[in-house]
């Protein structure tokens, strides 16, 4: 099959045939259809994700038709469309048993822990916990599009950020998993001011819902902008780009007793992000973390897709085919983009 490879972190990757995968007694392969291009892709090709080792083919957000069918799988046959959470769960552990799967113990990503999407197969682990079934009106772009930043998204805004109608949400950062999170609030009810240092972003955060926008290239203090358009601050605010400024932005945007939750990824050389604790003992702040989203709790946030309350195929603005993706994922380090590029490799 062809593949996306890179040999050393943050060195030029390269489109070359490599051997296809095998399943797993409890896996499958999938046929990738399409697969979405995500900053977490790029933190990973620089180096910032422990559990890579090279060579490596990076991706994790695909969807795609099961190719083969590992001896234990009971749910599921050649032939079914599908989609997969990127955190792949063992199904076993204390926390799959408590139905937090996207915690898992012994959990396996595609594109980090193994080989990923970027590729004409991927091999998919504990195929009965963690495959969603993609209904047949859906798109594959839409459906990759799910896997990560829609479904982090929903999370974030709507189990973690515990969303209510006429609340003031603040997100910084208009990416994919930005953009879905304003989407998805906005259709919760909720008043969304949207962060960002690009135009092209905030136009289509607007788009999406969005209220109130902070250009946030145009001002030294984002998070007075948000507590003044937010009438005091945000309810609930969520750092969707993943920096020290923008966390810094988000826990400074919220009113008392809001809510923070951390959705971008925070490498750093030491591990550590400075965030501002005495803000958020006196105004008794909840800071959370969102990482994806269980298969098992996609049912709802599909419904809502069906009935057309949100339109994750409207957040994909791009479609490239795999001899594209070098250029695209190296541009990922200046230019993160607006919405979601899709990779079709079979295109």
């Amino acid at each position: 099959m062809r593949a996306v490879v890179f040999e050393r972190f943050g060195e030029p990757t390269e489109v070359r045939d490599v051997v296809d995968p095998e399943p797993a007694e409890h896996g499958v392969v999938v046929r990738v259809e399409a697969t979405g291009l995500c900053r977490s892709d790029w933190h990973g090709w620089q180096g910032h994700d422990p559990d890579i080792t090279l060579p490596h083919v990076p991706g994790h957000e695909l969807a795609g038709v099961v190719e083969a069918v590992g001896a234990r799988v009971t749910g599921w046959r050649p032939g079914d469309r599908v989609t997969v959470p990127f955190v792949c769960a063992c199904g076993t552990c204390a926390a799959c048993v408590a139905g937090d799967q996207q915690v898992c113990e012994r959990q396996t990503q595609p594109g980090f822990t193994h080989w990923g999407s970027f590729a004409q197969y991927v091999a998919l682990d504990h195929a009965d916990v963690n495959l969603v079934a993609v209904p047949d009106e859906m798109s594959f772009a839409t459906a990759a599009s799910l896997g990560c930043r829609f479904a982090t998204a929903f999370r974030a805004v709507v189990q973690q950020g515990r969303v209510a109608a006429g609340e003031w949400v603040a997100v910084h950062g208009c990416g994919g998993v930005g953009l879905s999170a304003v989407m998805i609030a906005a259709a919760s009810g909720a008043r969304v001011v949207a962060v960002d240092v690009s135009p092209g972003a905030l136009d289509l955060a607007r788009k999406f819902g969005a209220v109130e926008c902070v250009d946030a290239s145009g001002t030294d203090n984002t998070a007075a902008a948000v507590r003044a358009l937010g009438n005091g601050g945000a309810h609930l605010s969520l750092d969707a780009l993943g920096s020290p400024v923008t966390c810094a932005a988000s826990v400074n945007s919220l009113r008392r007793r809001g809510r923070h939750v951390q959705v971008g990824l925070l490498p750093s050389p030491d591990g550590t992000t400075p965030v501002p604790m005495a803000r958020a003992i006196a105004l008794e702040l909840e800071l959370l973390g969102s990482h994806g989203m269980a298969a098992h709790t996609y049912p709802p946030m599909l419904e809502l897709v069906r009935a057309g309350m949100l339109r994750p195929d409207l957040l994909v603005t791009s479609t490239i085919p795999l001899d594209a993706v070098p250029e695209a994922l190296t541009a990922m380090g200046t230019a993160p983009g607006a919405g979601v590029t899709v990779i079709e490799p079979w295109s």
